[in-house]
């Protein structure tokens, strides 16, 4: 599995989302890397992992990441995964022993009834218009307007990310061998299983934009209610990549909830349940 390491410290575990790779991370491996070993993958089928022999899914995933940490020494890595691979550390902290504390950032696999169809479908025809547009990708990236168009649906700020990070993450879309059969398998195949309350020791923290239109935010309660272990963390203003739309707030979440920060508490009860539980923390400034 290829992977990059950087930075000194407690090693940390760095998961992409479907169709993007390592570079995904970029926004906050600097962050991240002053205080923390920082290993971003490549998952198999994306990046420059070669494709697996057999079947792409959530679980065979699972497999290989649990048997790269082993074969490193990295059991019991804290762990941050990013949509397709939130649900990944979800499913590796269900597991137990591969991982240790998690961070699980807008995770898939929580949609019920026309969701799921809406999922698929809406990934299905984006994937295929970036493939028509290959050849023009950076010229279109380049363009705000263009960032804006193609990233509508999993940012809240589009014109407001870097062209070259857009450009990498798109054109890693349309190489990736393994996009169509996974995204039918997260949005079809096995269900995501959960944990029950006081099985997960080690911290387990779920975050999620409030304008994801990729995840949906009511999709929280259902992750809760499968990991009641977890705490849940309100991006404001965030799409489903809260550390490209609040690079500072998602690098600060992830190292104060892995290294066990007393701030971190339930929020009060509020009317609307989707926003009945979270984790404050102050905002923070980039470096």
């Amino acid at each position: 599995m290829h992977h990059i390491r950087c930075g000194a410290g407690k090693p940390l575990l760095l998961i992409h989302g479907l169709g993007g790779h390592w570079q995904s991370w970029h926004p906050i491996l600097a962050d991240l890397a002053a205080t923390r070993e920082v290993i971003a993958v490549d998952l198999p089928g994306f990046g420059q992992t070669p494709k697996l022999a057999g079947e792409t899914s959530i679980r065979t995933l699972a497999d290989e990441t649990a048997a790269f940490l082993h074969a490193h020494g990295l059991d019991g890595i804290d762990a941050v995964g990013s949509s397709m691979g939130a649900r990944l550390v979800l499913e590796l902290a269900r597991r137990g022993g591969s991982v240790g504390g998690v961070v699980a950032l807008n995770p898939g696999g929580f949609w019920q009834g026309w969701e799921r169809h809406a999922f698929f479908s809406s990934i299905y025809l984006s994937i295929r218009l970036l493939r028509l547009l290959r050849p023009v990708l950076p010229a279109v990236c380049a363009s705000p307007l263009g960032r804006a168009l193609l990233l509508a649906q999993f940012s809240a700020r589009p014109t407001k990310l870097a062209p070259d990070i857009v450009t990498d993450e798109l054109c890693s879309y349309v190489a990736s061998p393994a996009f169509d059969e996974l995204l039918a398998q997260l949005a079809y195949g096995e269900e995501q299983q959960g944990a029950p309350r006081n099985s997960i020791a080690h911290p387990l923290v779920i975050g999620w934009g409030r304008r994801d239109r990729v995840c949906f935010p009511r999709q929280a309660r259902r992750a809760l209610a499968l990991f009641p272990d977890a705490q849940l963390h309100w991006f404001d203003r965030c799409g489903h990549f809260p550390h490209w739309d609040a690079p500072a707030e998602t690098a600060q979440l992830i190292l104060s909830a892995l290294a066990g920060a007393r701030g971190l508490s339930r929020a009060r009860h509020e009317d609307r349940p989707e926003r009945s539980l979270g984790l404050h923390l102050p905002q923070s400034t980039s470096r």
